[in-house]
Formats: C-alpha cells, structure tokens, sequence
C-alpha cells in the first residue's frame, strides 16, 4: 500500500495549464487511407465477416468477425484493402483493416435510437473517442459506487482533457446524465486542475474535485488519496476500491451521440512538436500518424523518436503509419539530440529514485529484481504494486536505467502468471 502521505518533492515538476481555451482544434485529414485496429486475434480469413473490396460508409457500424461482437465506427467512406494480423505492445494482438478513401463521402445512417442503457452503450459506444471503460460495469456486482470524469491528463505536456473539459462542457453534462441512467453509479465527480476550480458553471456531476498541479497528482490512484481521502492498497485497483475514471472526451462522446444521434469518430488530442510546442488538433479514428505530421510540417530523421502519450510515461514506436485510436491523447515528437540515453550500468545507490517516489517505493531495491527477472520477489518484498507508474524514477537516474520501461514489463508479467493461474484453476 501506498507509504505514508503522497511525497510532493521540494523541486516538483509543474503541469502546464491551458488557461486560454483554443478557439478549435486543427483538424487533420487523412491522405487516403485509413486503419481500424480490433482487439482480437485473426487466426484465420474464414472467421471474417468483413473481405477486401467490402464498401464501408462514414459512421457505419461494422463487426469484422462472424462470431465475436467486437466492432468498430468506420470513420470514413472507402473500400476494404486488407484485413490482417497486427502486434502491438508487449505482444498484443490485433486485427488491422485497411480501408482506401473514396473521393465523395457517403454517411452511414445513424442508429434507430440511443436509449441510456448499459446494453445500449456497449452495443454503439464502446470505441467511440476517449474509449470509455464501460466494461467495468458489466459485472452484476462491479461495485463501482463513484464514476470519476478526469479533466485532467495525467501525464506532462497534454492538454487533450482539459481541453475538452473547457470547451465540450454541454456534451459532458448530456454524457454524465446518460452515465449516470446506464450505470445507476450512486455520485460523479469531475476531477479538474485545482487553479480552473473557479469559474465552473453548473455541472451535472454531483462535486467538483480540484487536483494538485505538481506531477504525478492527475493520476488515478492519487487522485483518489488525494481528492476523495481514500488510500488504494497495493493490491487493488481503483476500480476494485469502487472509482471507475472516464476520460472527459469519452463522456463528451456519448453526450455528442445522444444529442446528434450519430456515432462520433472524431478524436481530439495534444500534438508536441520537437520545440515542445503543442498544439491541440482533432484527426478521424484510423488517420496515419504520418498525415498528422505532415499537415504540421514535422519532418523526422534517424534516431528521431515518435512517442503516444507524454515524455513520462508515453511509449515510442517505429510506424509513421500507425492509426490515432479512440485513446490516442498525443502524439510527440523528440529529436534525436533530445532522446534521452539508457544504459545497462548498474545502479550506483544515489538514492534519488527513492527521494522522488510519490509513493516512497524502495526502487533502488526493487530495480534490482526486476532487472533480474524476479518480478514476483520483487512484487512480495519490495511493493511493485505501490508504483503509480509516473515515471519520475526513470527521470532522475543518474546511472540511465530504464526503470519504468522495467516495472511496466514486470507487472505485464505478473498479469500474464495470474491470467493462467485462474485459467488453470478452472
């Protein structure tokens, strides 16, 4: 469990707050492609429902396999030119489809109705923008009594949230009352950056909760110690504790979809540039990450690092056409003088990974196993599970090792022993 009171270091790193609301995001459009990534495997082309050469509409629905109701919202109007086989990170699979634009545009009619039910929303919302957890209610006894909408974004540089909480406030007060119906969750709370505290209007969220502006407060565990007075033991999750956190642009989007009663596939996110500019910009679902760029004028070279998400806790990868996805917040963009170096020195016991730790895990010890590969020891003795995964250990190792990259592996590591324990036990 978390150690004693969350650590707030003397020389803390400040989020930036985007006090001055951008009139509208730049909108990026696709060159003449576009991805759709399904999280299931394809084993074999008979299990598709979906060929190439299918014609797909804007805003259609389309359920790829024959038996499974995993489905995606064609963002655009074209013909079908590849289903296949994708990995993603630590080995995950997906099912990619690559659909070629067509010159005019068709939009797909819209669902007969939205009704604010649970069903309803997984039927037609579960990957719309800012990908809502809704599976965390499917259990009849989830347990989940506080539905937390973050206006905050949890790691430096993005601002894709509190941009949305500033200027999408009508769609998320219409997407908490649909939540609320759906769910029968008993109190929402919206959880905001402590210095835009003031000023909010009416809200149909039951509180407003103010969060630090030193890093790492936006994230979820600390958010819930901090806002809600609740310690997350190490052992459980926040949604286990009761708090399911929903993303301001995924309430926005079902708040849009009820009100227009079309399916939204326009996703908002923050762009940084290699000068640490940002800007906030909106591309379709499935748009290259290459198109993104070149609207912007962003060139890369070798050794130039691309990164989804922030320079904390984001993770880097190798395809400019990679698609933006329904939780895609940013993208950035280091240049190869910036990249920070890594190195297999061993740990030299400065002490500051220790010092930095919002949660005082002992990390000069636990690195040690994990680099090992004794992720369960490590866990047991030395509370990998009290890492809020901010990063900062990484940040401040003088000897470069990769700390973060090391307990995001473990505890990937650890979840794959338990998934087959209970596999087994069955």
């Amino acid at each position: 469990m978390m150690n004693n009171a969350f650590s707030r270091p003397a020389n803390a790193i400040h989020y930036e707050l985007l006090h001055q609301t951008p009139l509208g995001p730049q909108h990026v459009s696709s060159s003449g492609t576009a991805t759709f990534l399904i999280e299931e495997k394809l084993e074999r082309q008979s299990q598709l429902a979906i060929k190439v050469g299918d014609e797909v509409q804007t805003g259609q629905k389309i359920a790829p396999f024959a038996d499974r109701p995993a489905y995606f919202v064609s963002s655009v109007t074209g013909t079908v030119a590849a289903v296949h086989p994708q990995t993603g990170d630590f080995g995950k699979q997906y099912t990619a489809i690559e659909v070629t634009l067509s010159e005019t545009e068709e939009l797909a009619e819209g669902p007969e109705t939205l009704e604010p039910t649970l069903t309803c929303l997984n039927e037609w919302l579960a990957g719309t923008p800012g990908k809502p957890p809704l599976h965390l209610f499917e259990a009849v006894d989830h347990g989940i009594h506080t539905l937390v909408v973050a206006g905050v974004d949890a790691d430096l540089l993005v601002a894709t949230n509190q941009y949305i909480i500033k200027s999408e406030m009508h769609a998320i007060n219409r997407g908490i009352d649909v939540l609320k119906e759906a769910t029968g969750v008993g109190s929402v709370a919206i959880a905001v950056p402590r210095d835009l505290v003031q000023g909010f209007g009416h809200t149909s969220a039951d509180t407003l909760k103010a969060v630090a502006p030193e890093y790492p407060a936006a994230q979820p565990r600390l958010i819930v110690y901090e806002a809600f007075g609740q310690e997350i033991p190490a052992e459980k999750s926040c949604e286990e504790m009761g708090y399911a956190f929903f993303s301001a642009e995924a309430v926005a989007s079902i708040g849009k979809a009820f009100d227009s009663g079309r399916l939204p596939y326009e996703k908002t996110l923050t762009l940084v540039d290699k000068n640490g500019r940002k800007n906030i910009i909106s591309a379709r679902i499935g748009t290259p990450i290459a198109d993104v760029l070149a609207a912007h004028r962003i060139e890369t070279g070798h050794k130039d690092r691309l990164i989804l998400g922030g320079p904390m806790t984001g993770f880097a990868i190798y395809d400019e056409q990679a698609p933006i996805e329904a939780d895609t917040d940013a993208i950035l963009v280091q240049d190869a003088a910036d990249v920070s170096l890594v190195s297999d020195y061993p740990c030299v016991n400065c002490g500051e990974c220790v010092r930095v730790c919002p949660t005082r895990v002992p990390v000069n010890m636990l690195v040690r196993f994990l680099e090992a590969g004794q992720y369960e020891d490590g866990a047991e003795l030395y509370d990998l599970y009290s890492c809020v995964d901010c990063g900062l250990c990484s940040f401040v190792c003088i000897a470069r090792i990769p700390i973060f990259q090391y307990i995001r592996l473990a505890k990937y590591e650890l979840s794959r022993l338990t998934e087959a324990e209970a596999s087994d036990a069955q």
